[in-house]
């Protein structure tokens, strides 16, 4: 039985998988958890560690022996326990998009949850290079991507815009703020309200339909002017 704590090249090369599943659910934890997402950091390393240790009990945990070479595992279904890994994901990723009420800021958190556990899964059958290759294109497509997403978003978006709005927390100020939309033809698509209690504020992030004739800079003025408002952030 002790034969099973023997630290052979098998057991270091294991080790080595999770390892690089972690540093690699790290890279994207850190991108995530820089805008201070429901999954970040810690989050994202649990699941690419998480999915490359199942793909590790998948593949060796039911052999009598360890093996060392993976040519004697072909008889092993090692997509059994593995494929588990992609539907349970689906419990955290539906989390994230709950977690950030009606506008589904969380989708994108939720698929880089799911890309990750694919990676965690790729570096647990040690397919390295993949992982890799997998980790930059996300990294690239999650940092660099996020400016052209923006630009042709909304000019593709006709006149749709996303903006955040701080205001005191009095009584009738989310009434005197769609008033306002209202009255100077944008439609409020969603609307999510969060209360900051501590400072007895409320963030109002609104995704609005603005009319082609209307001016813009003319509304935000306007906004600005209403008691109570403290600040105007353009999302979109």
């Amino acid at each position: 039985m002790m034969e099973h704590f023997a630290f052979n090249v098998h057991n270091w090369d294991m080790i080595l998988r999770l390892l690089v599943a972690t540093v690699l659910g790290g890279a994207v934890g850190i991108e995530r958890g820089s805008g201070d997402r429901p999954a970040g950091f810690r989050t994202h390393i649990l699941v690419c560690v998480g999915s490359a240790l199942i793909m590790l009990v998948s593949m060796y945990g039911f052999d009598d022996t360890y093996v060392s070479d993976i040519s004697n595992a072909n008889n092993r279904d090692s997509a059994r326990i593995a494929a588990q890994v992609v539907s349970g994901i689906g419990f955290l990723g539906a989390g994230t998009i709950m977690h950030e009420g009606v506008t589904v800021r969380g989708l994108t958190t939720a698929a880089s949850l799911w890309m990750v556990s694919a990676i965690g899964l790729a570096a647990g059958a040690g397919m390295y290079v993949l992982s890799f290759v997998s980790t930059a294109i996300m990294l690239i497509t999650l940092v660099s991507f996020r400016k052209w997403e923006k630009r042709f978003g909304v000019a593709a978006s006709n006149g749709r815009r996303y903006i955040r709005i701080v205001a005191n927390n009095e009584p009738g100020i989310i009434t005197n703020i769609t008033s306002y939309l209202a009255e100077n033809d944008i439609k409020v698509k969603t609307l999510n309200v969060k209360n900051n209690a501590q400072k007895n504020e409320v963030v109002l992030e609104l995704y609005l339909k603005i009319g082609k004739n209307t001016d813009k800079d003319g509304v935000a003025r306007g906004l600005q002017s209403i008691s109570g408002i403290i600040t105007i952030e353009n999302i979109g």
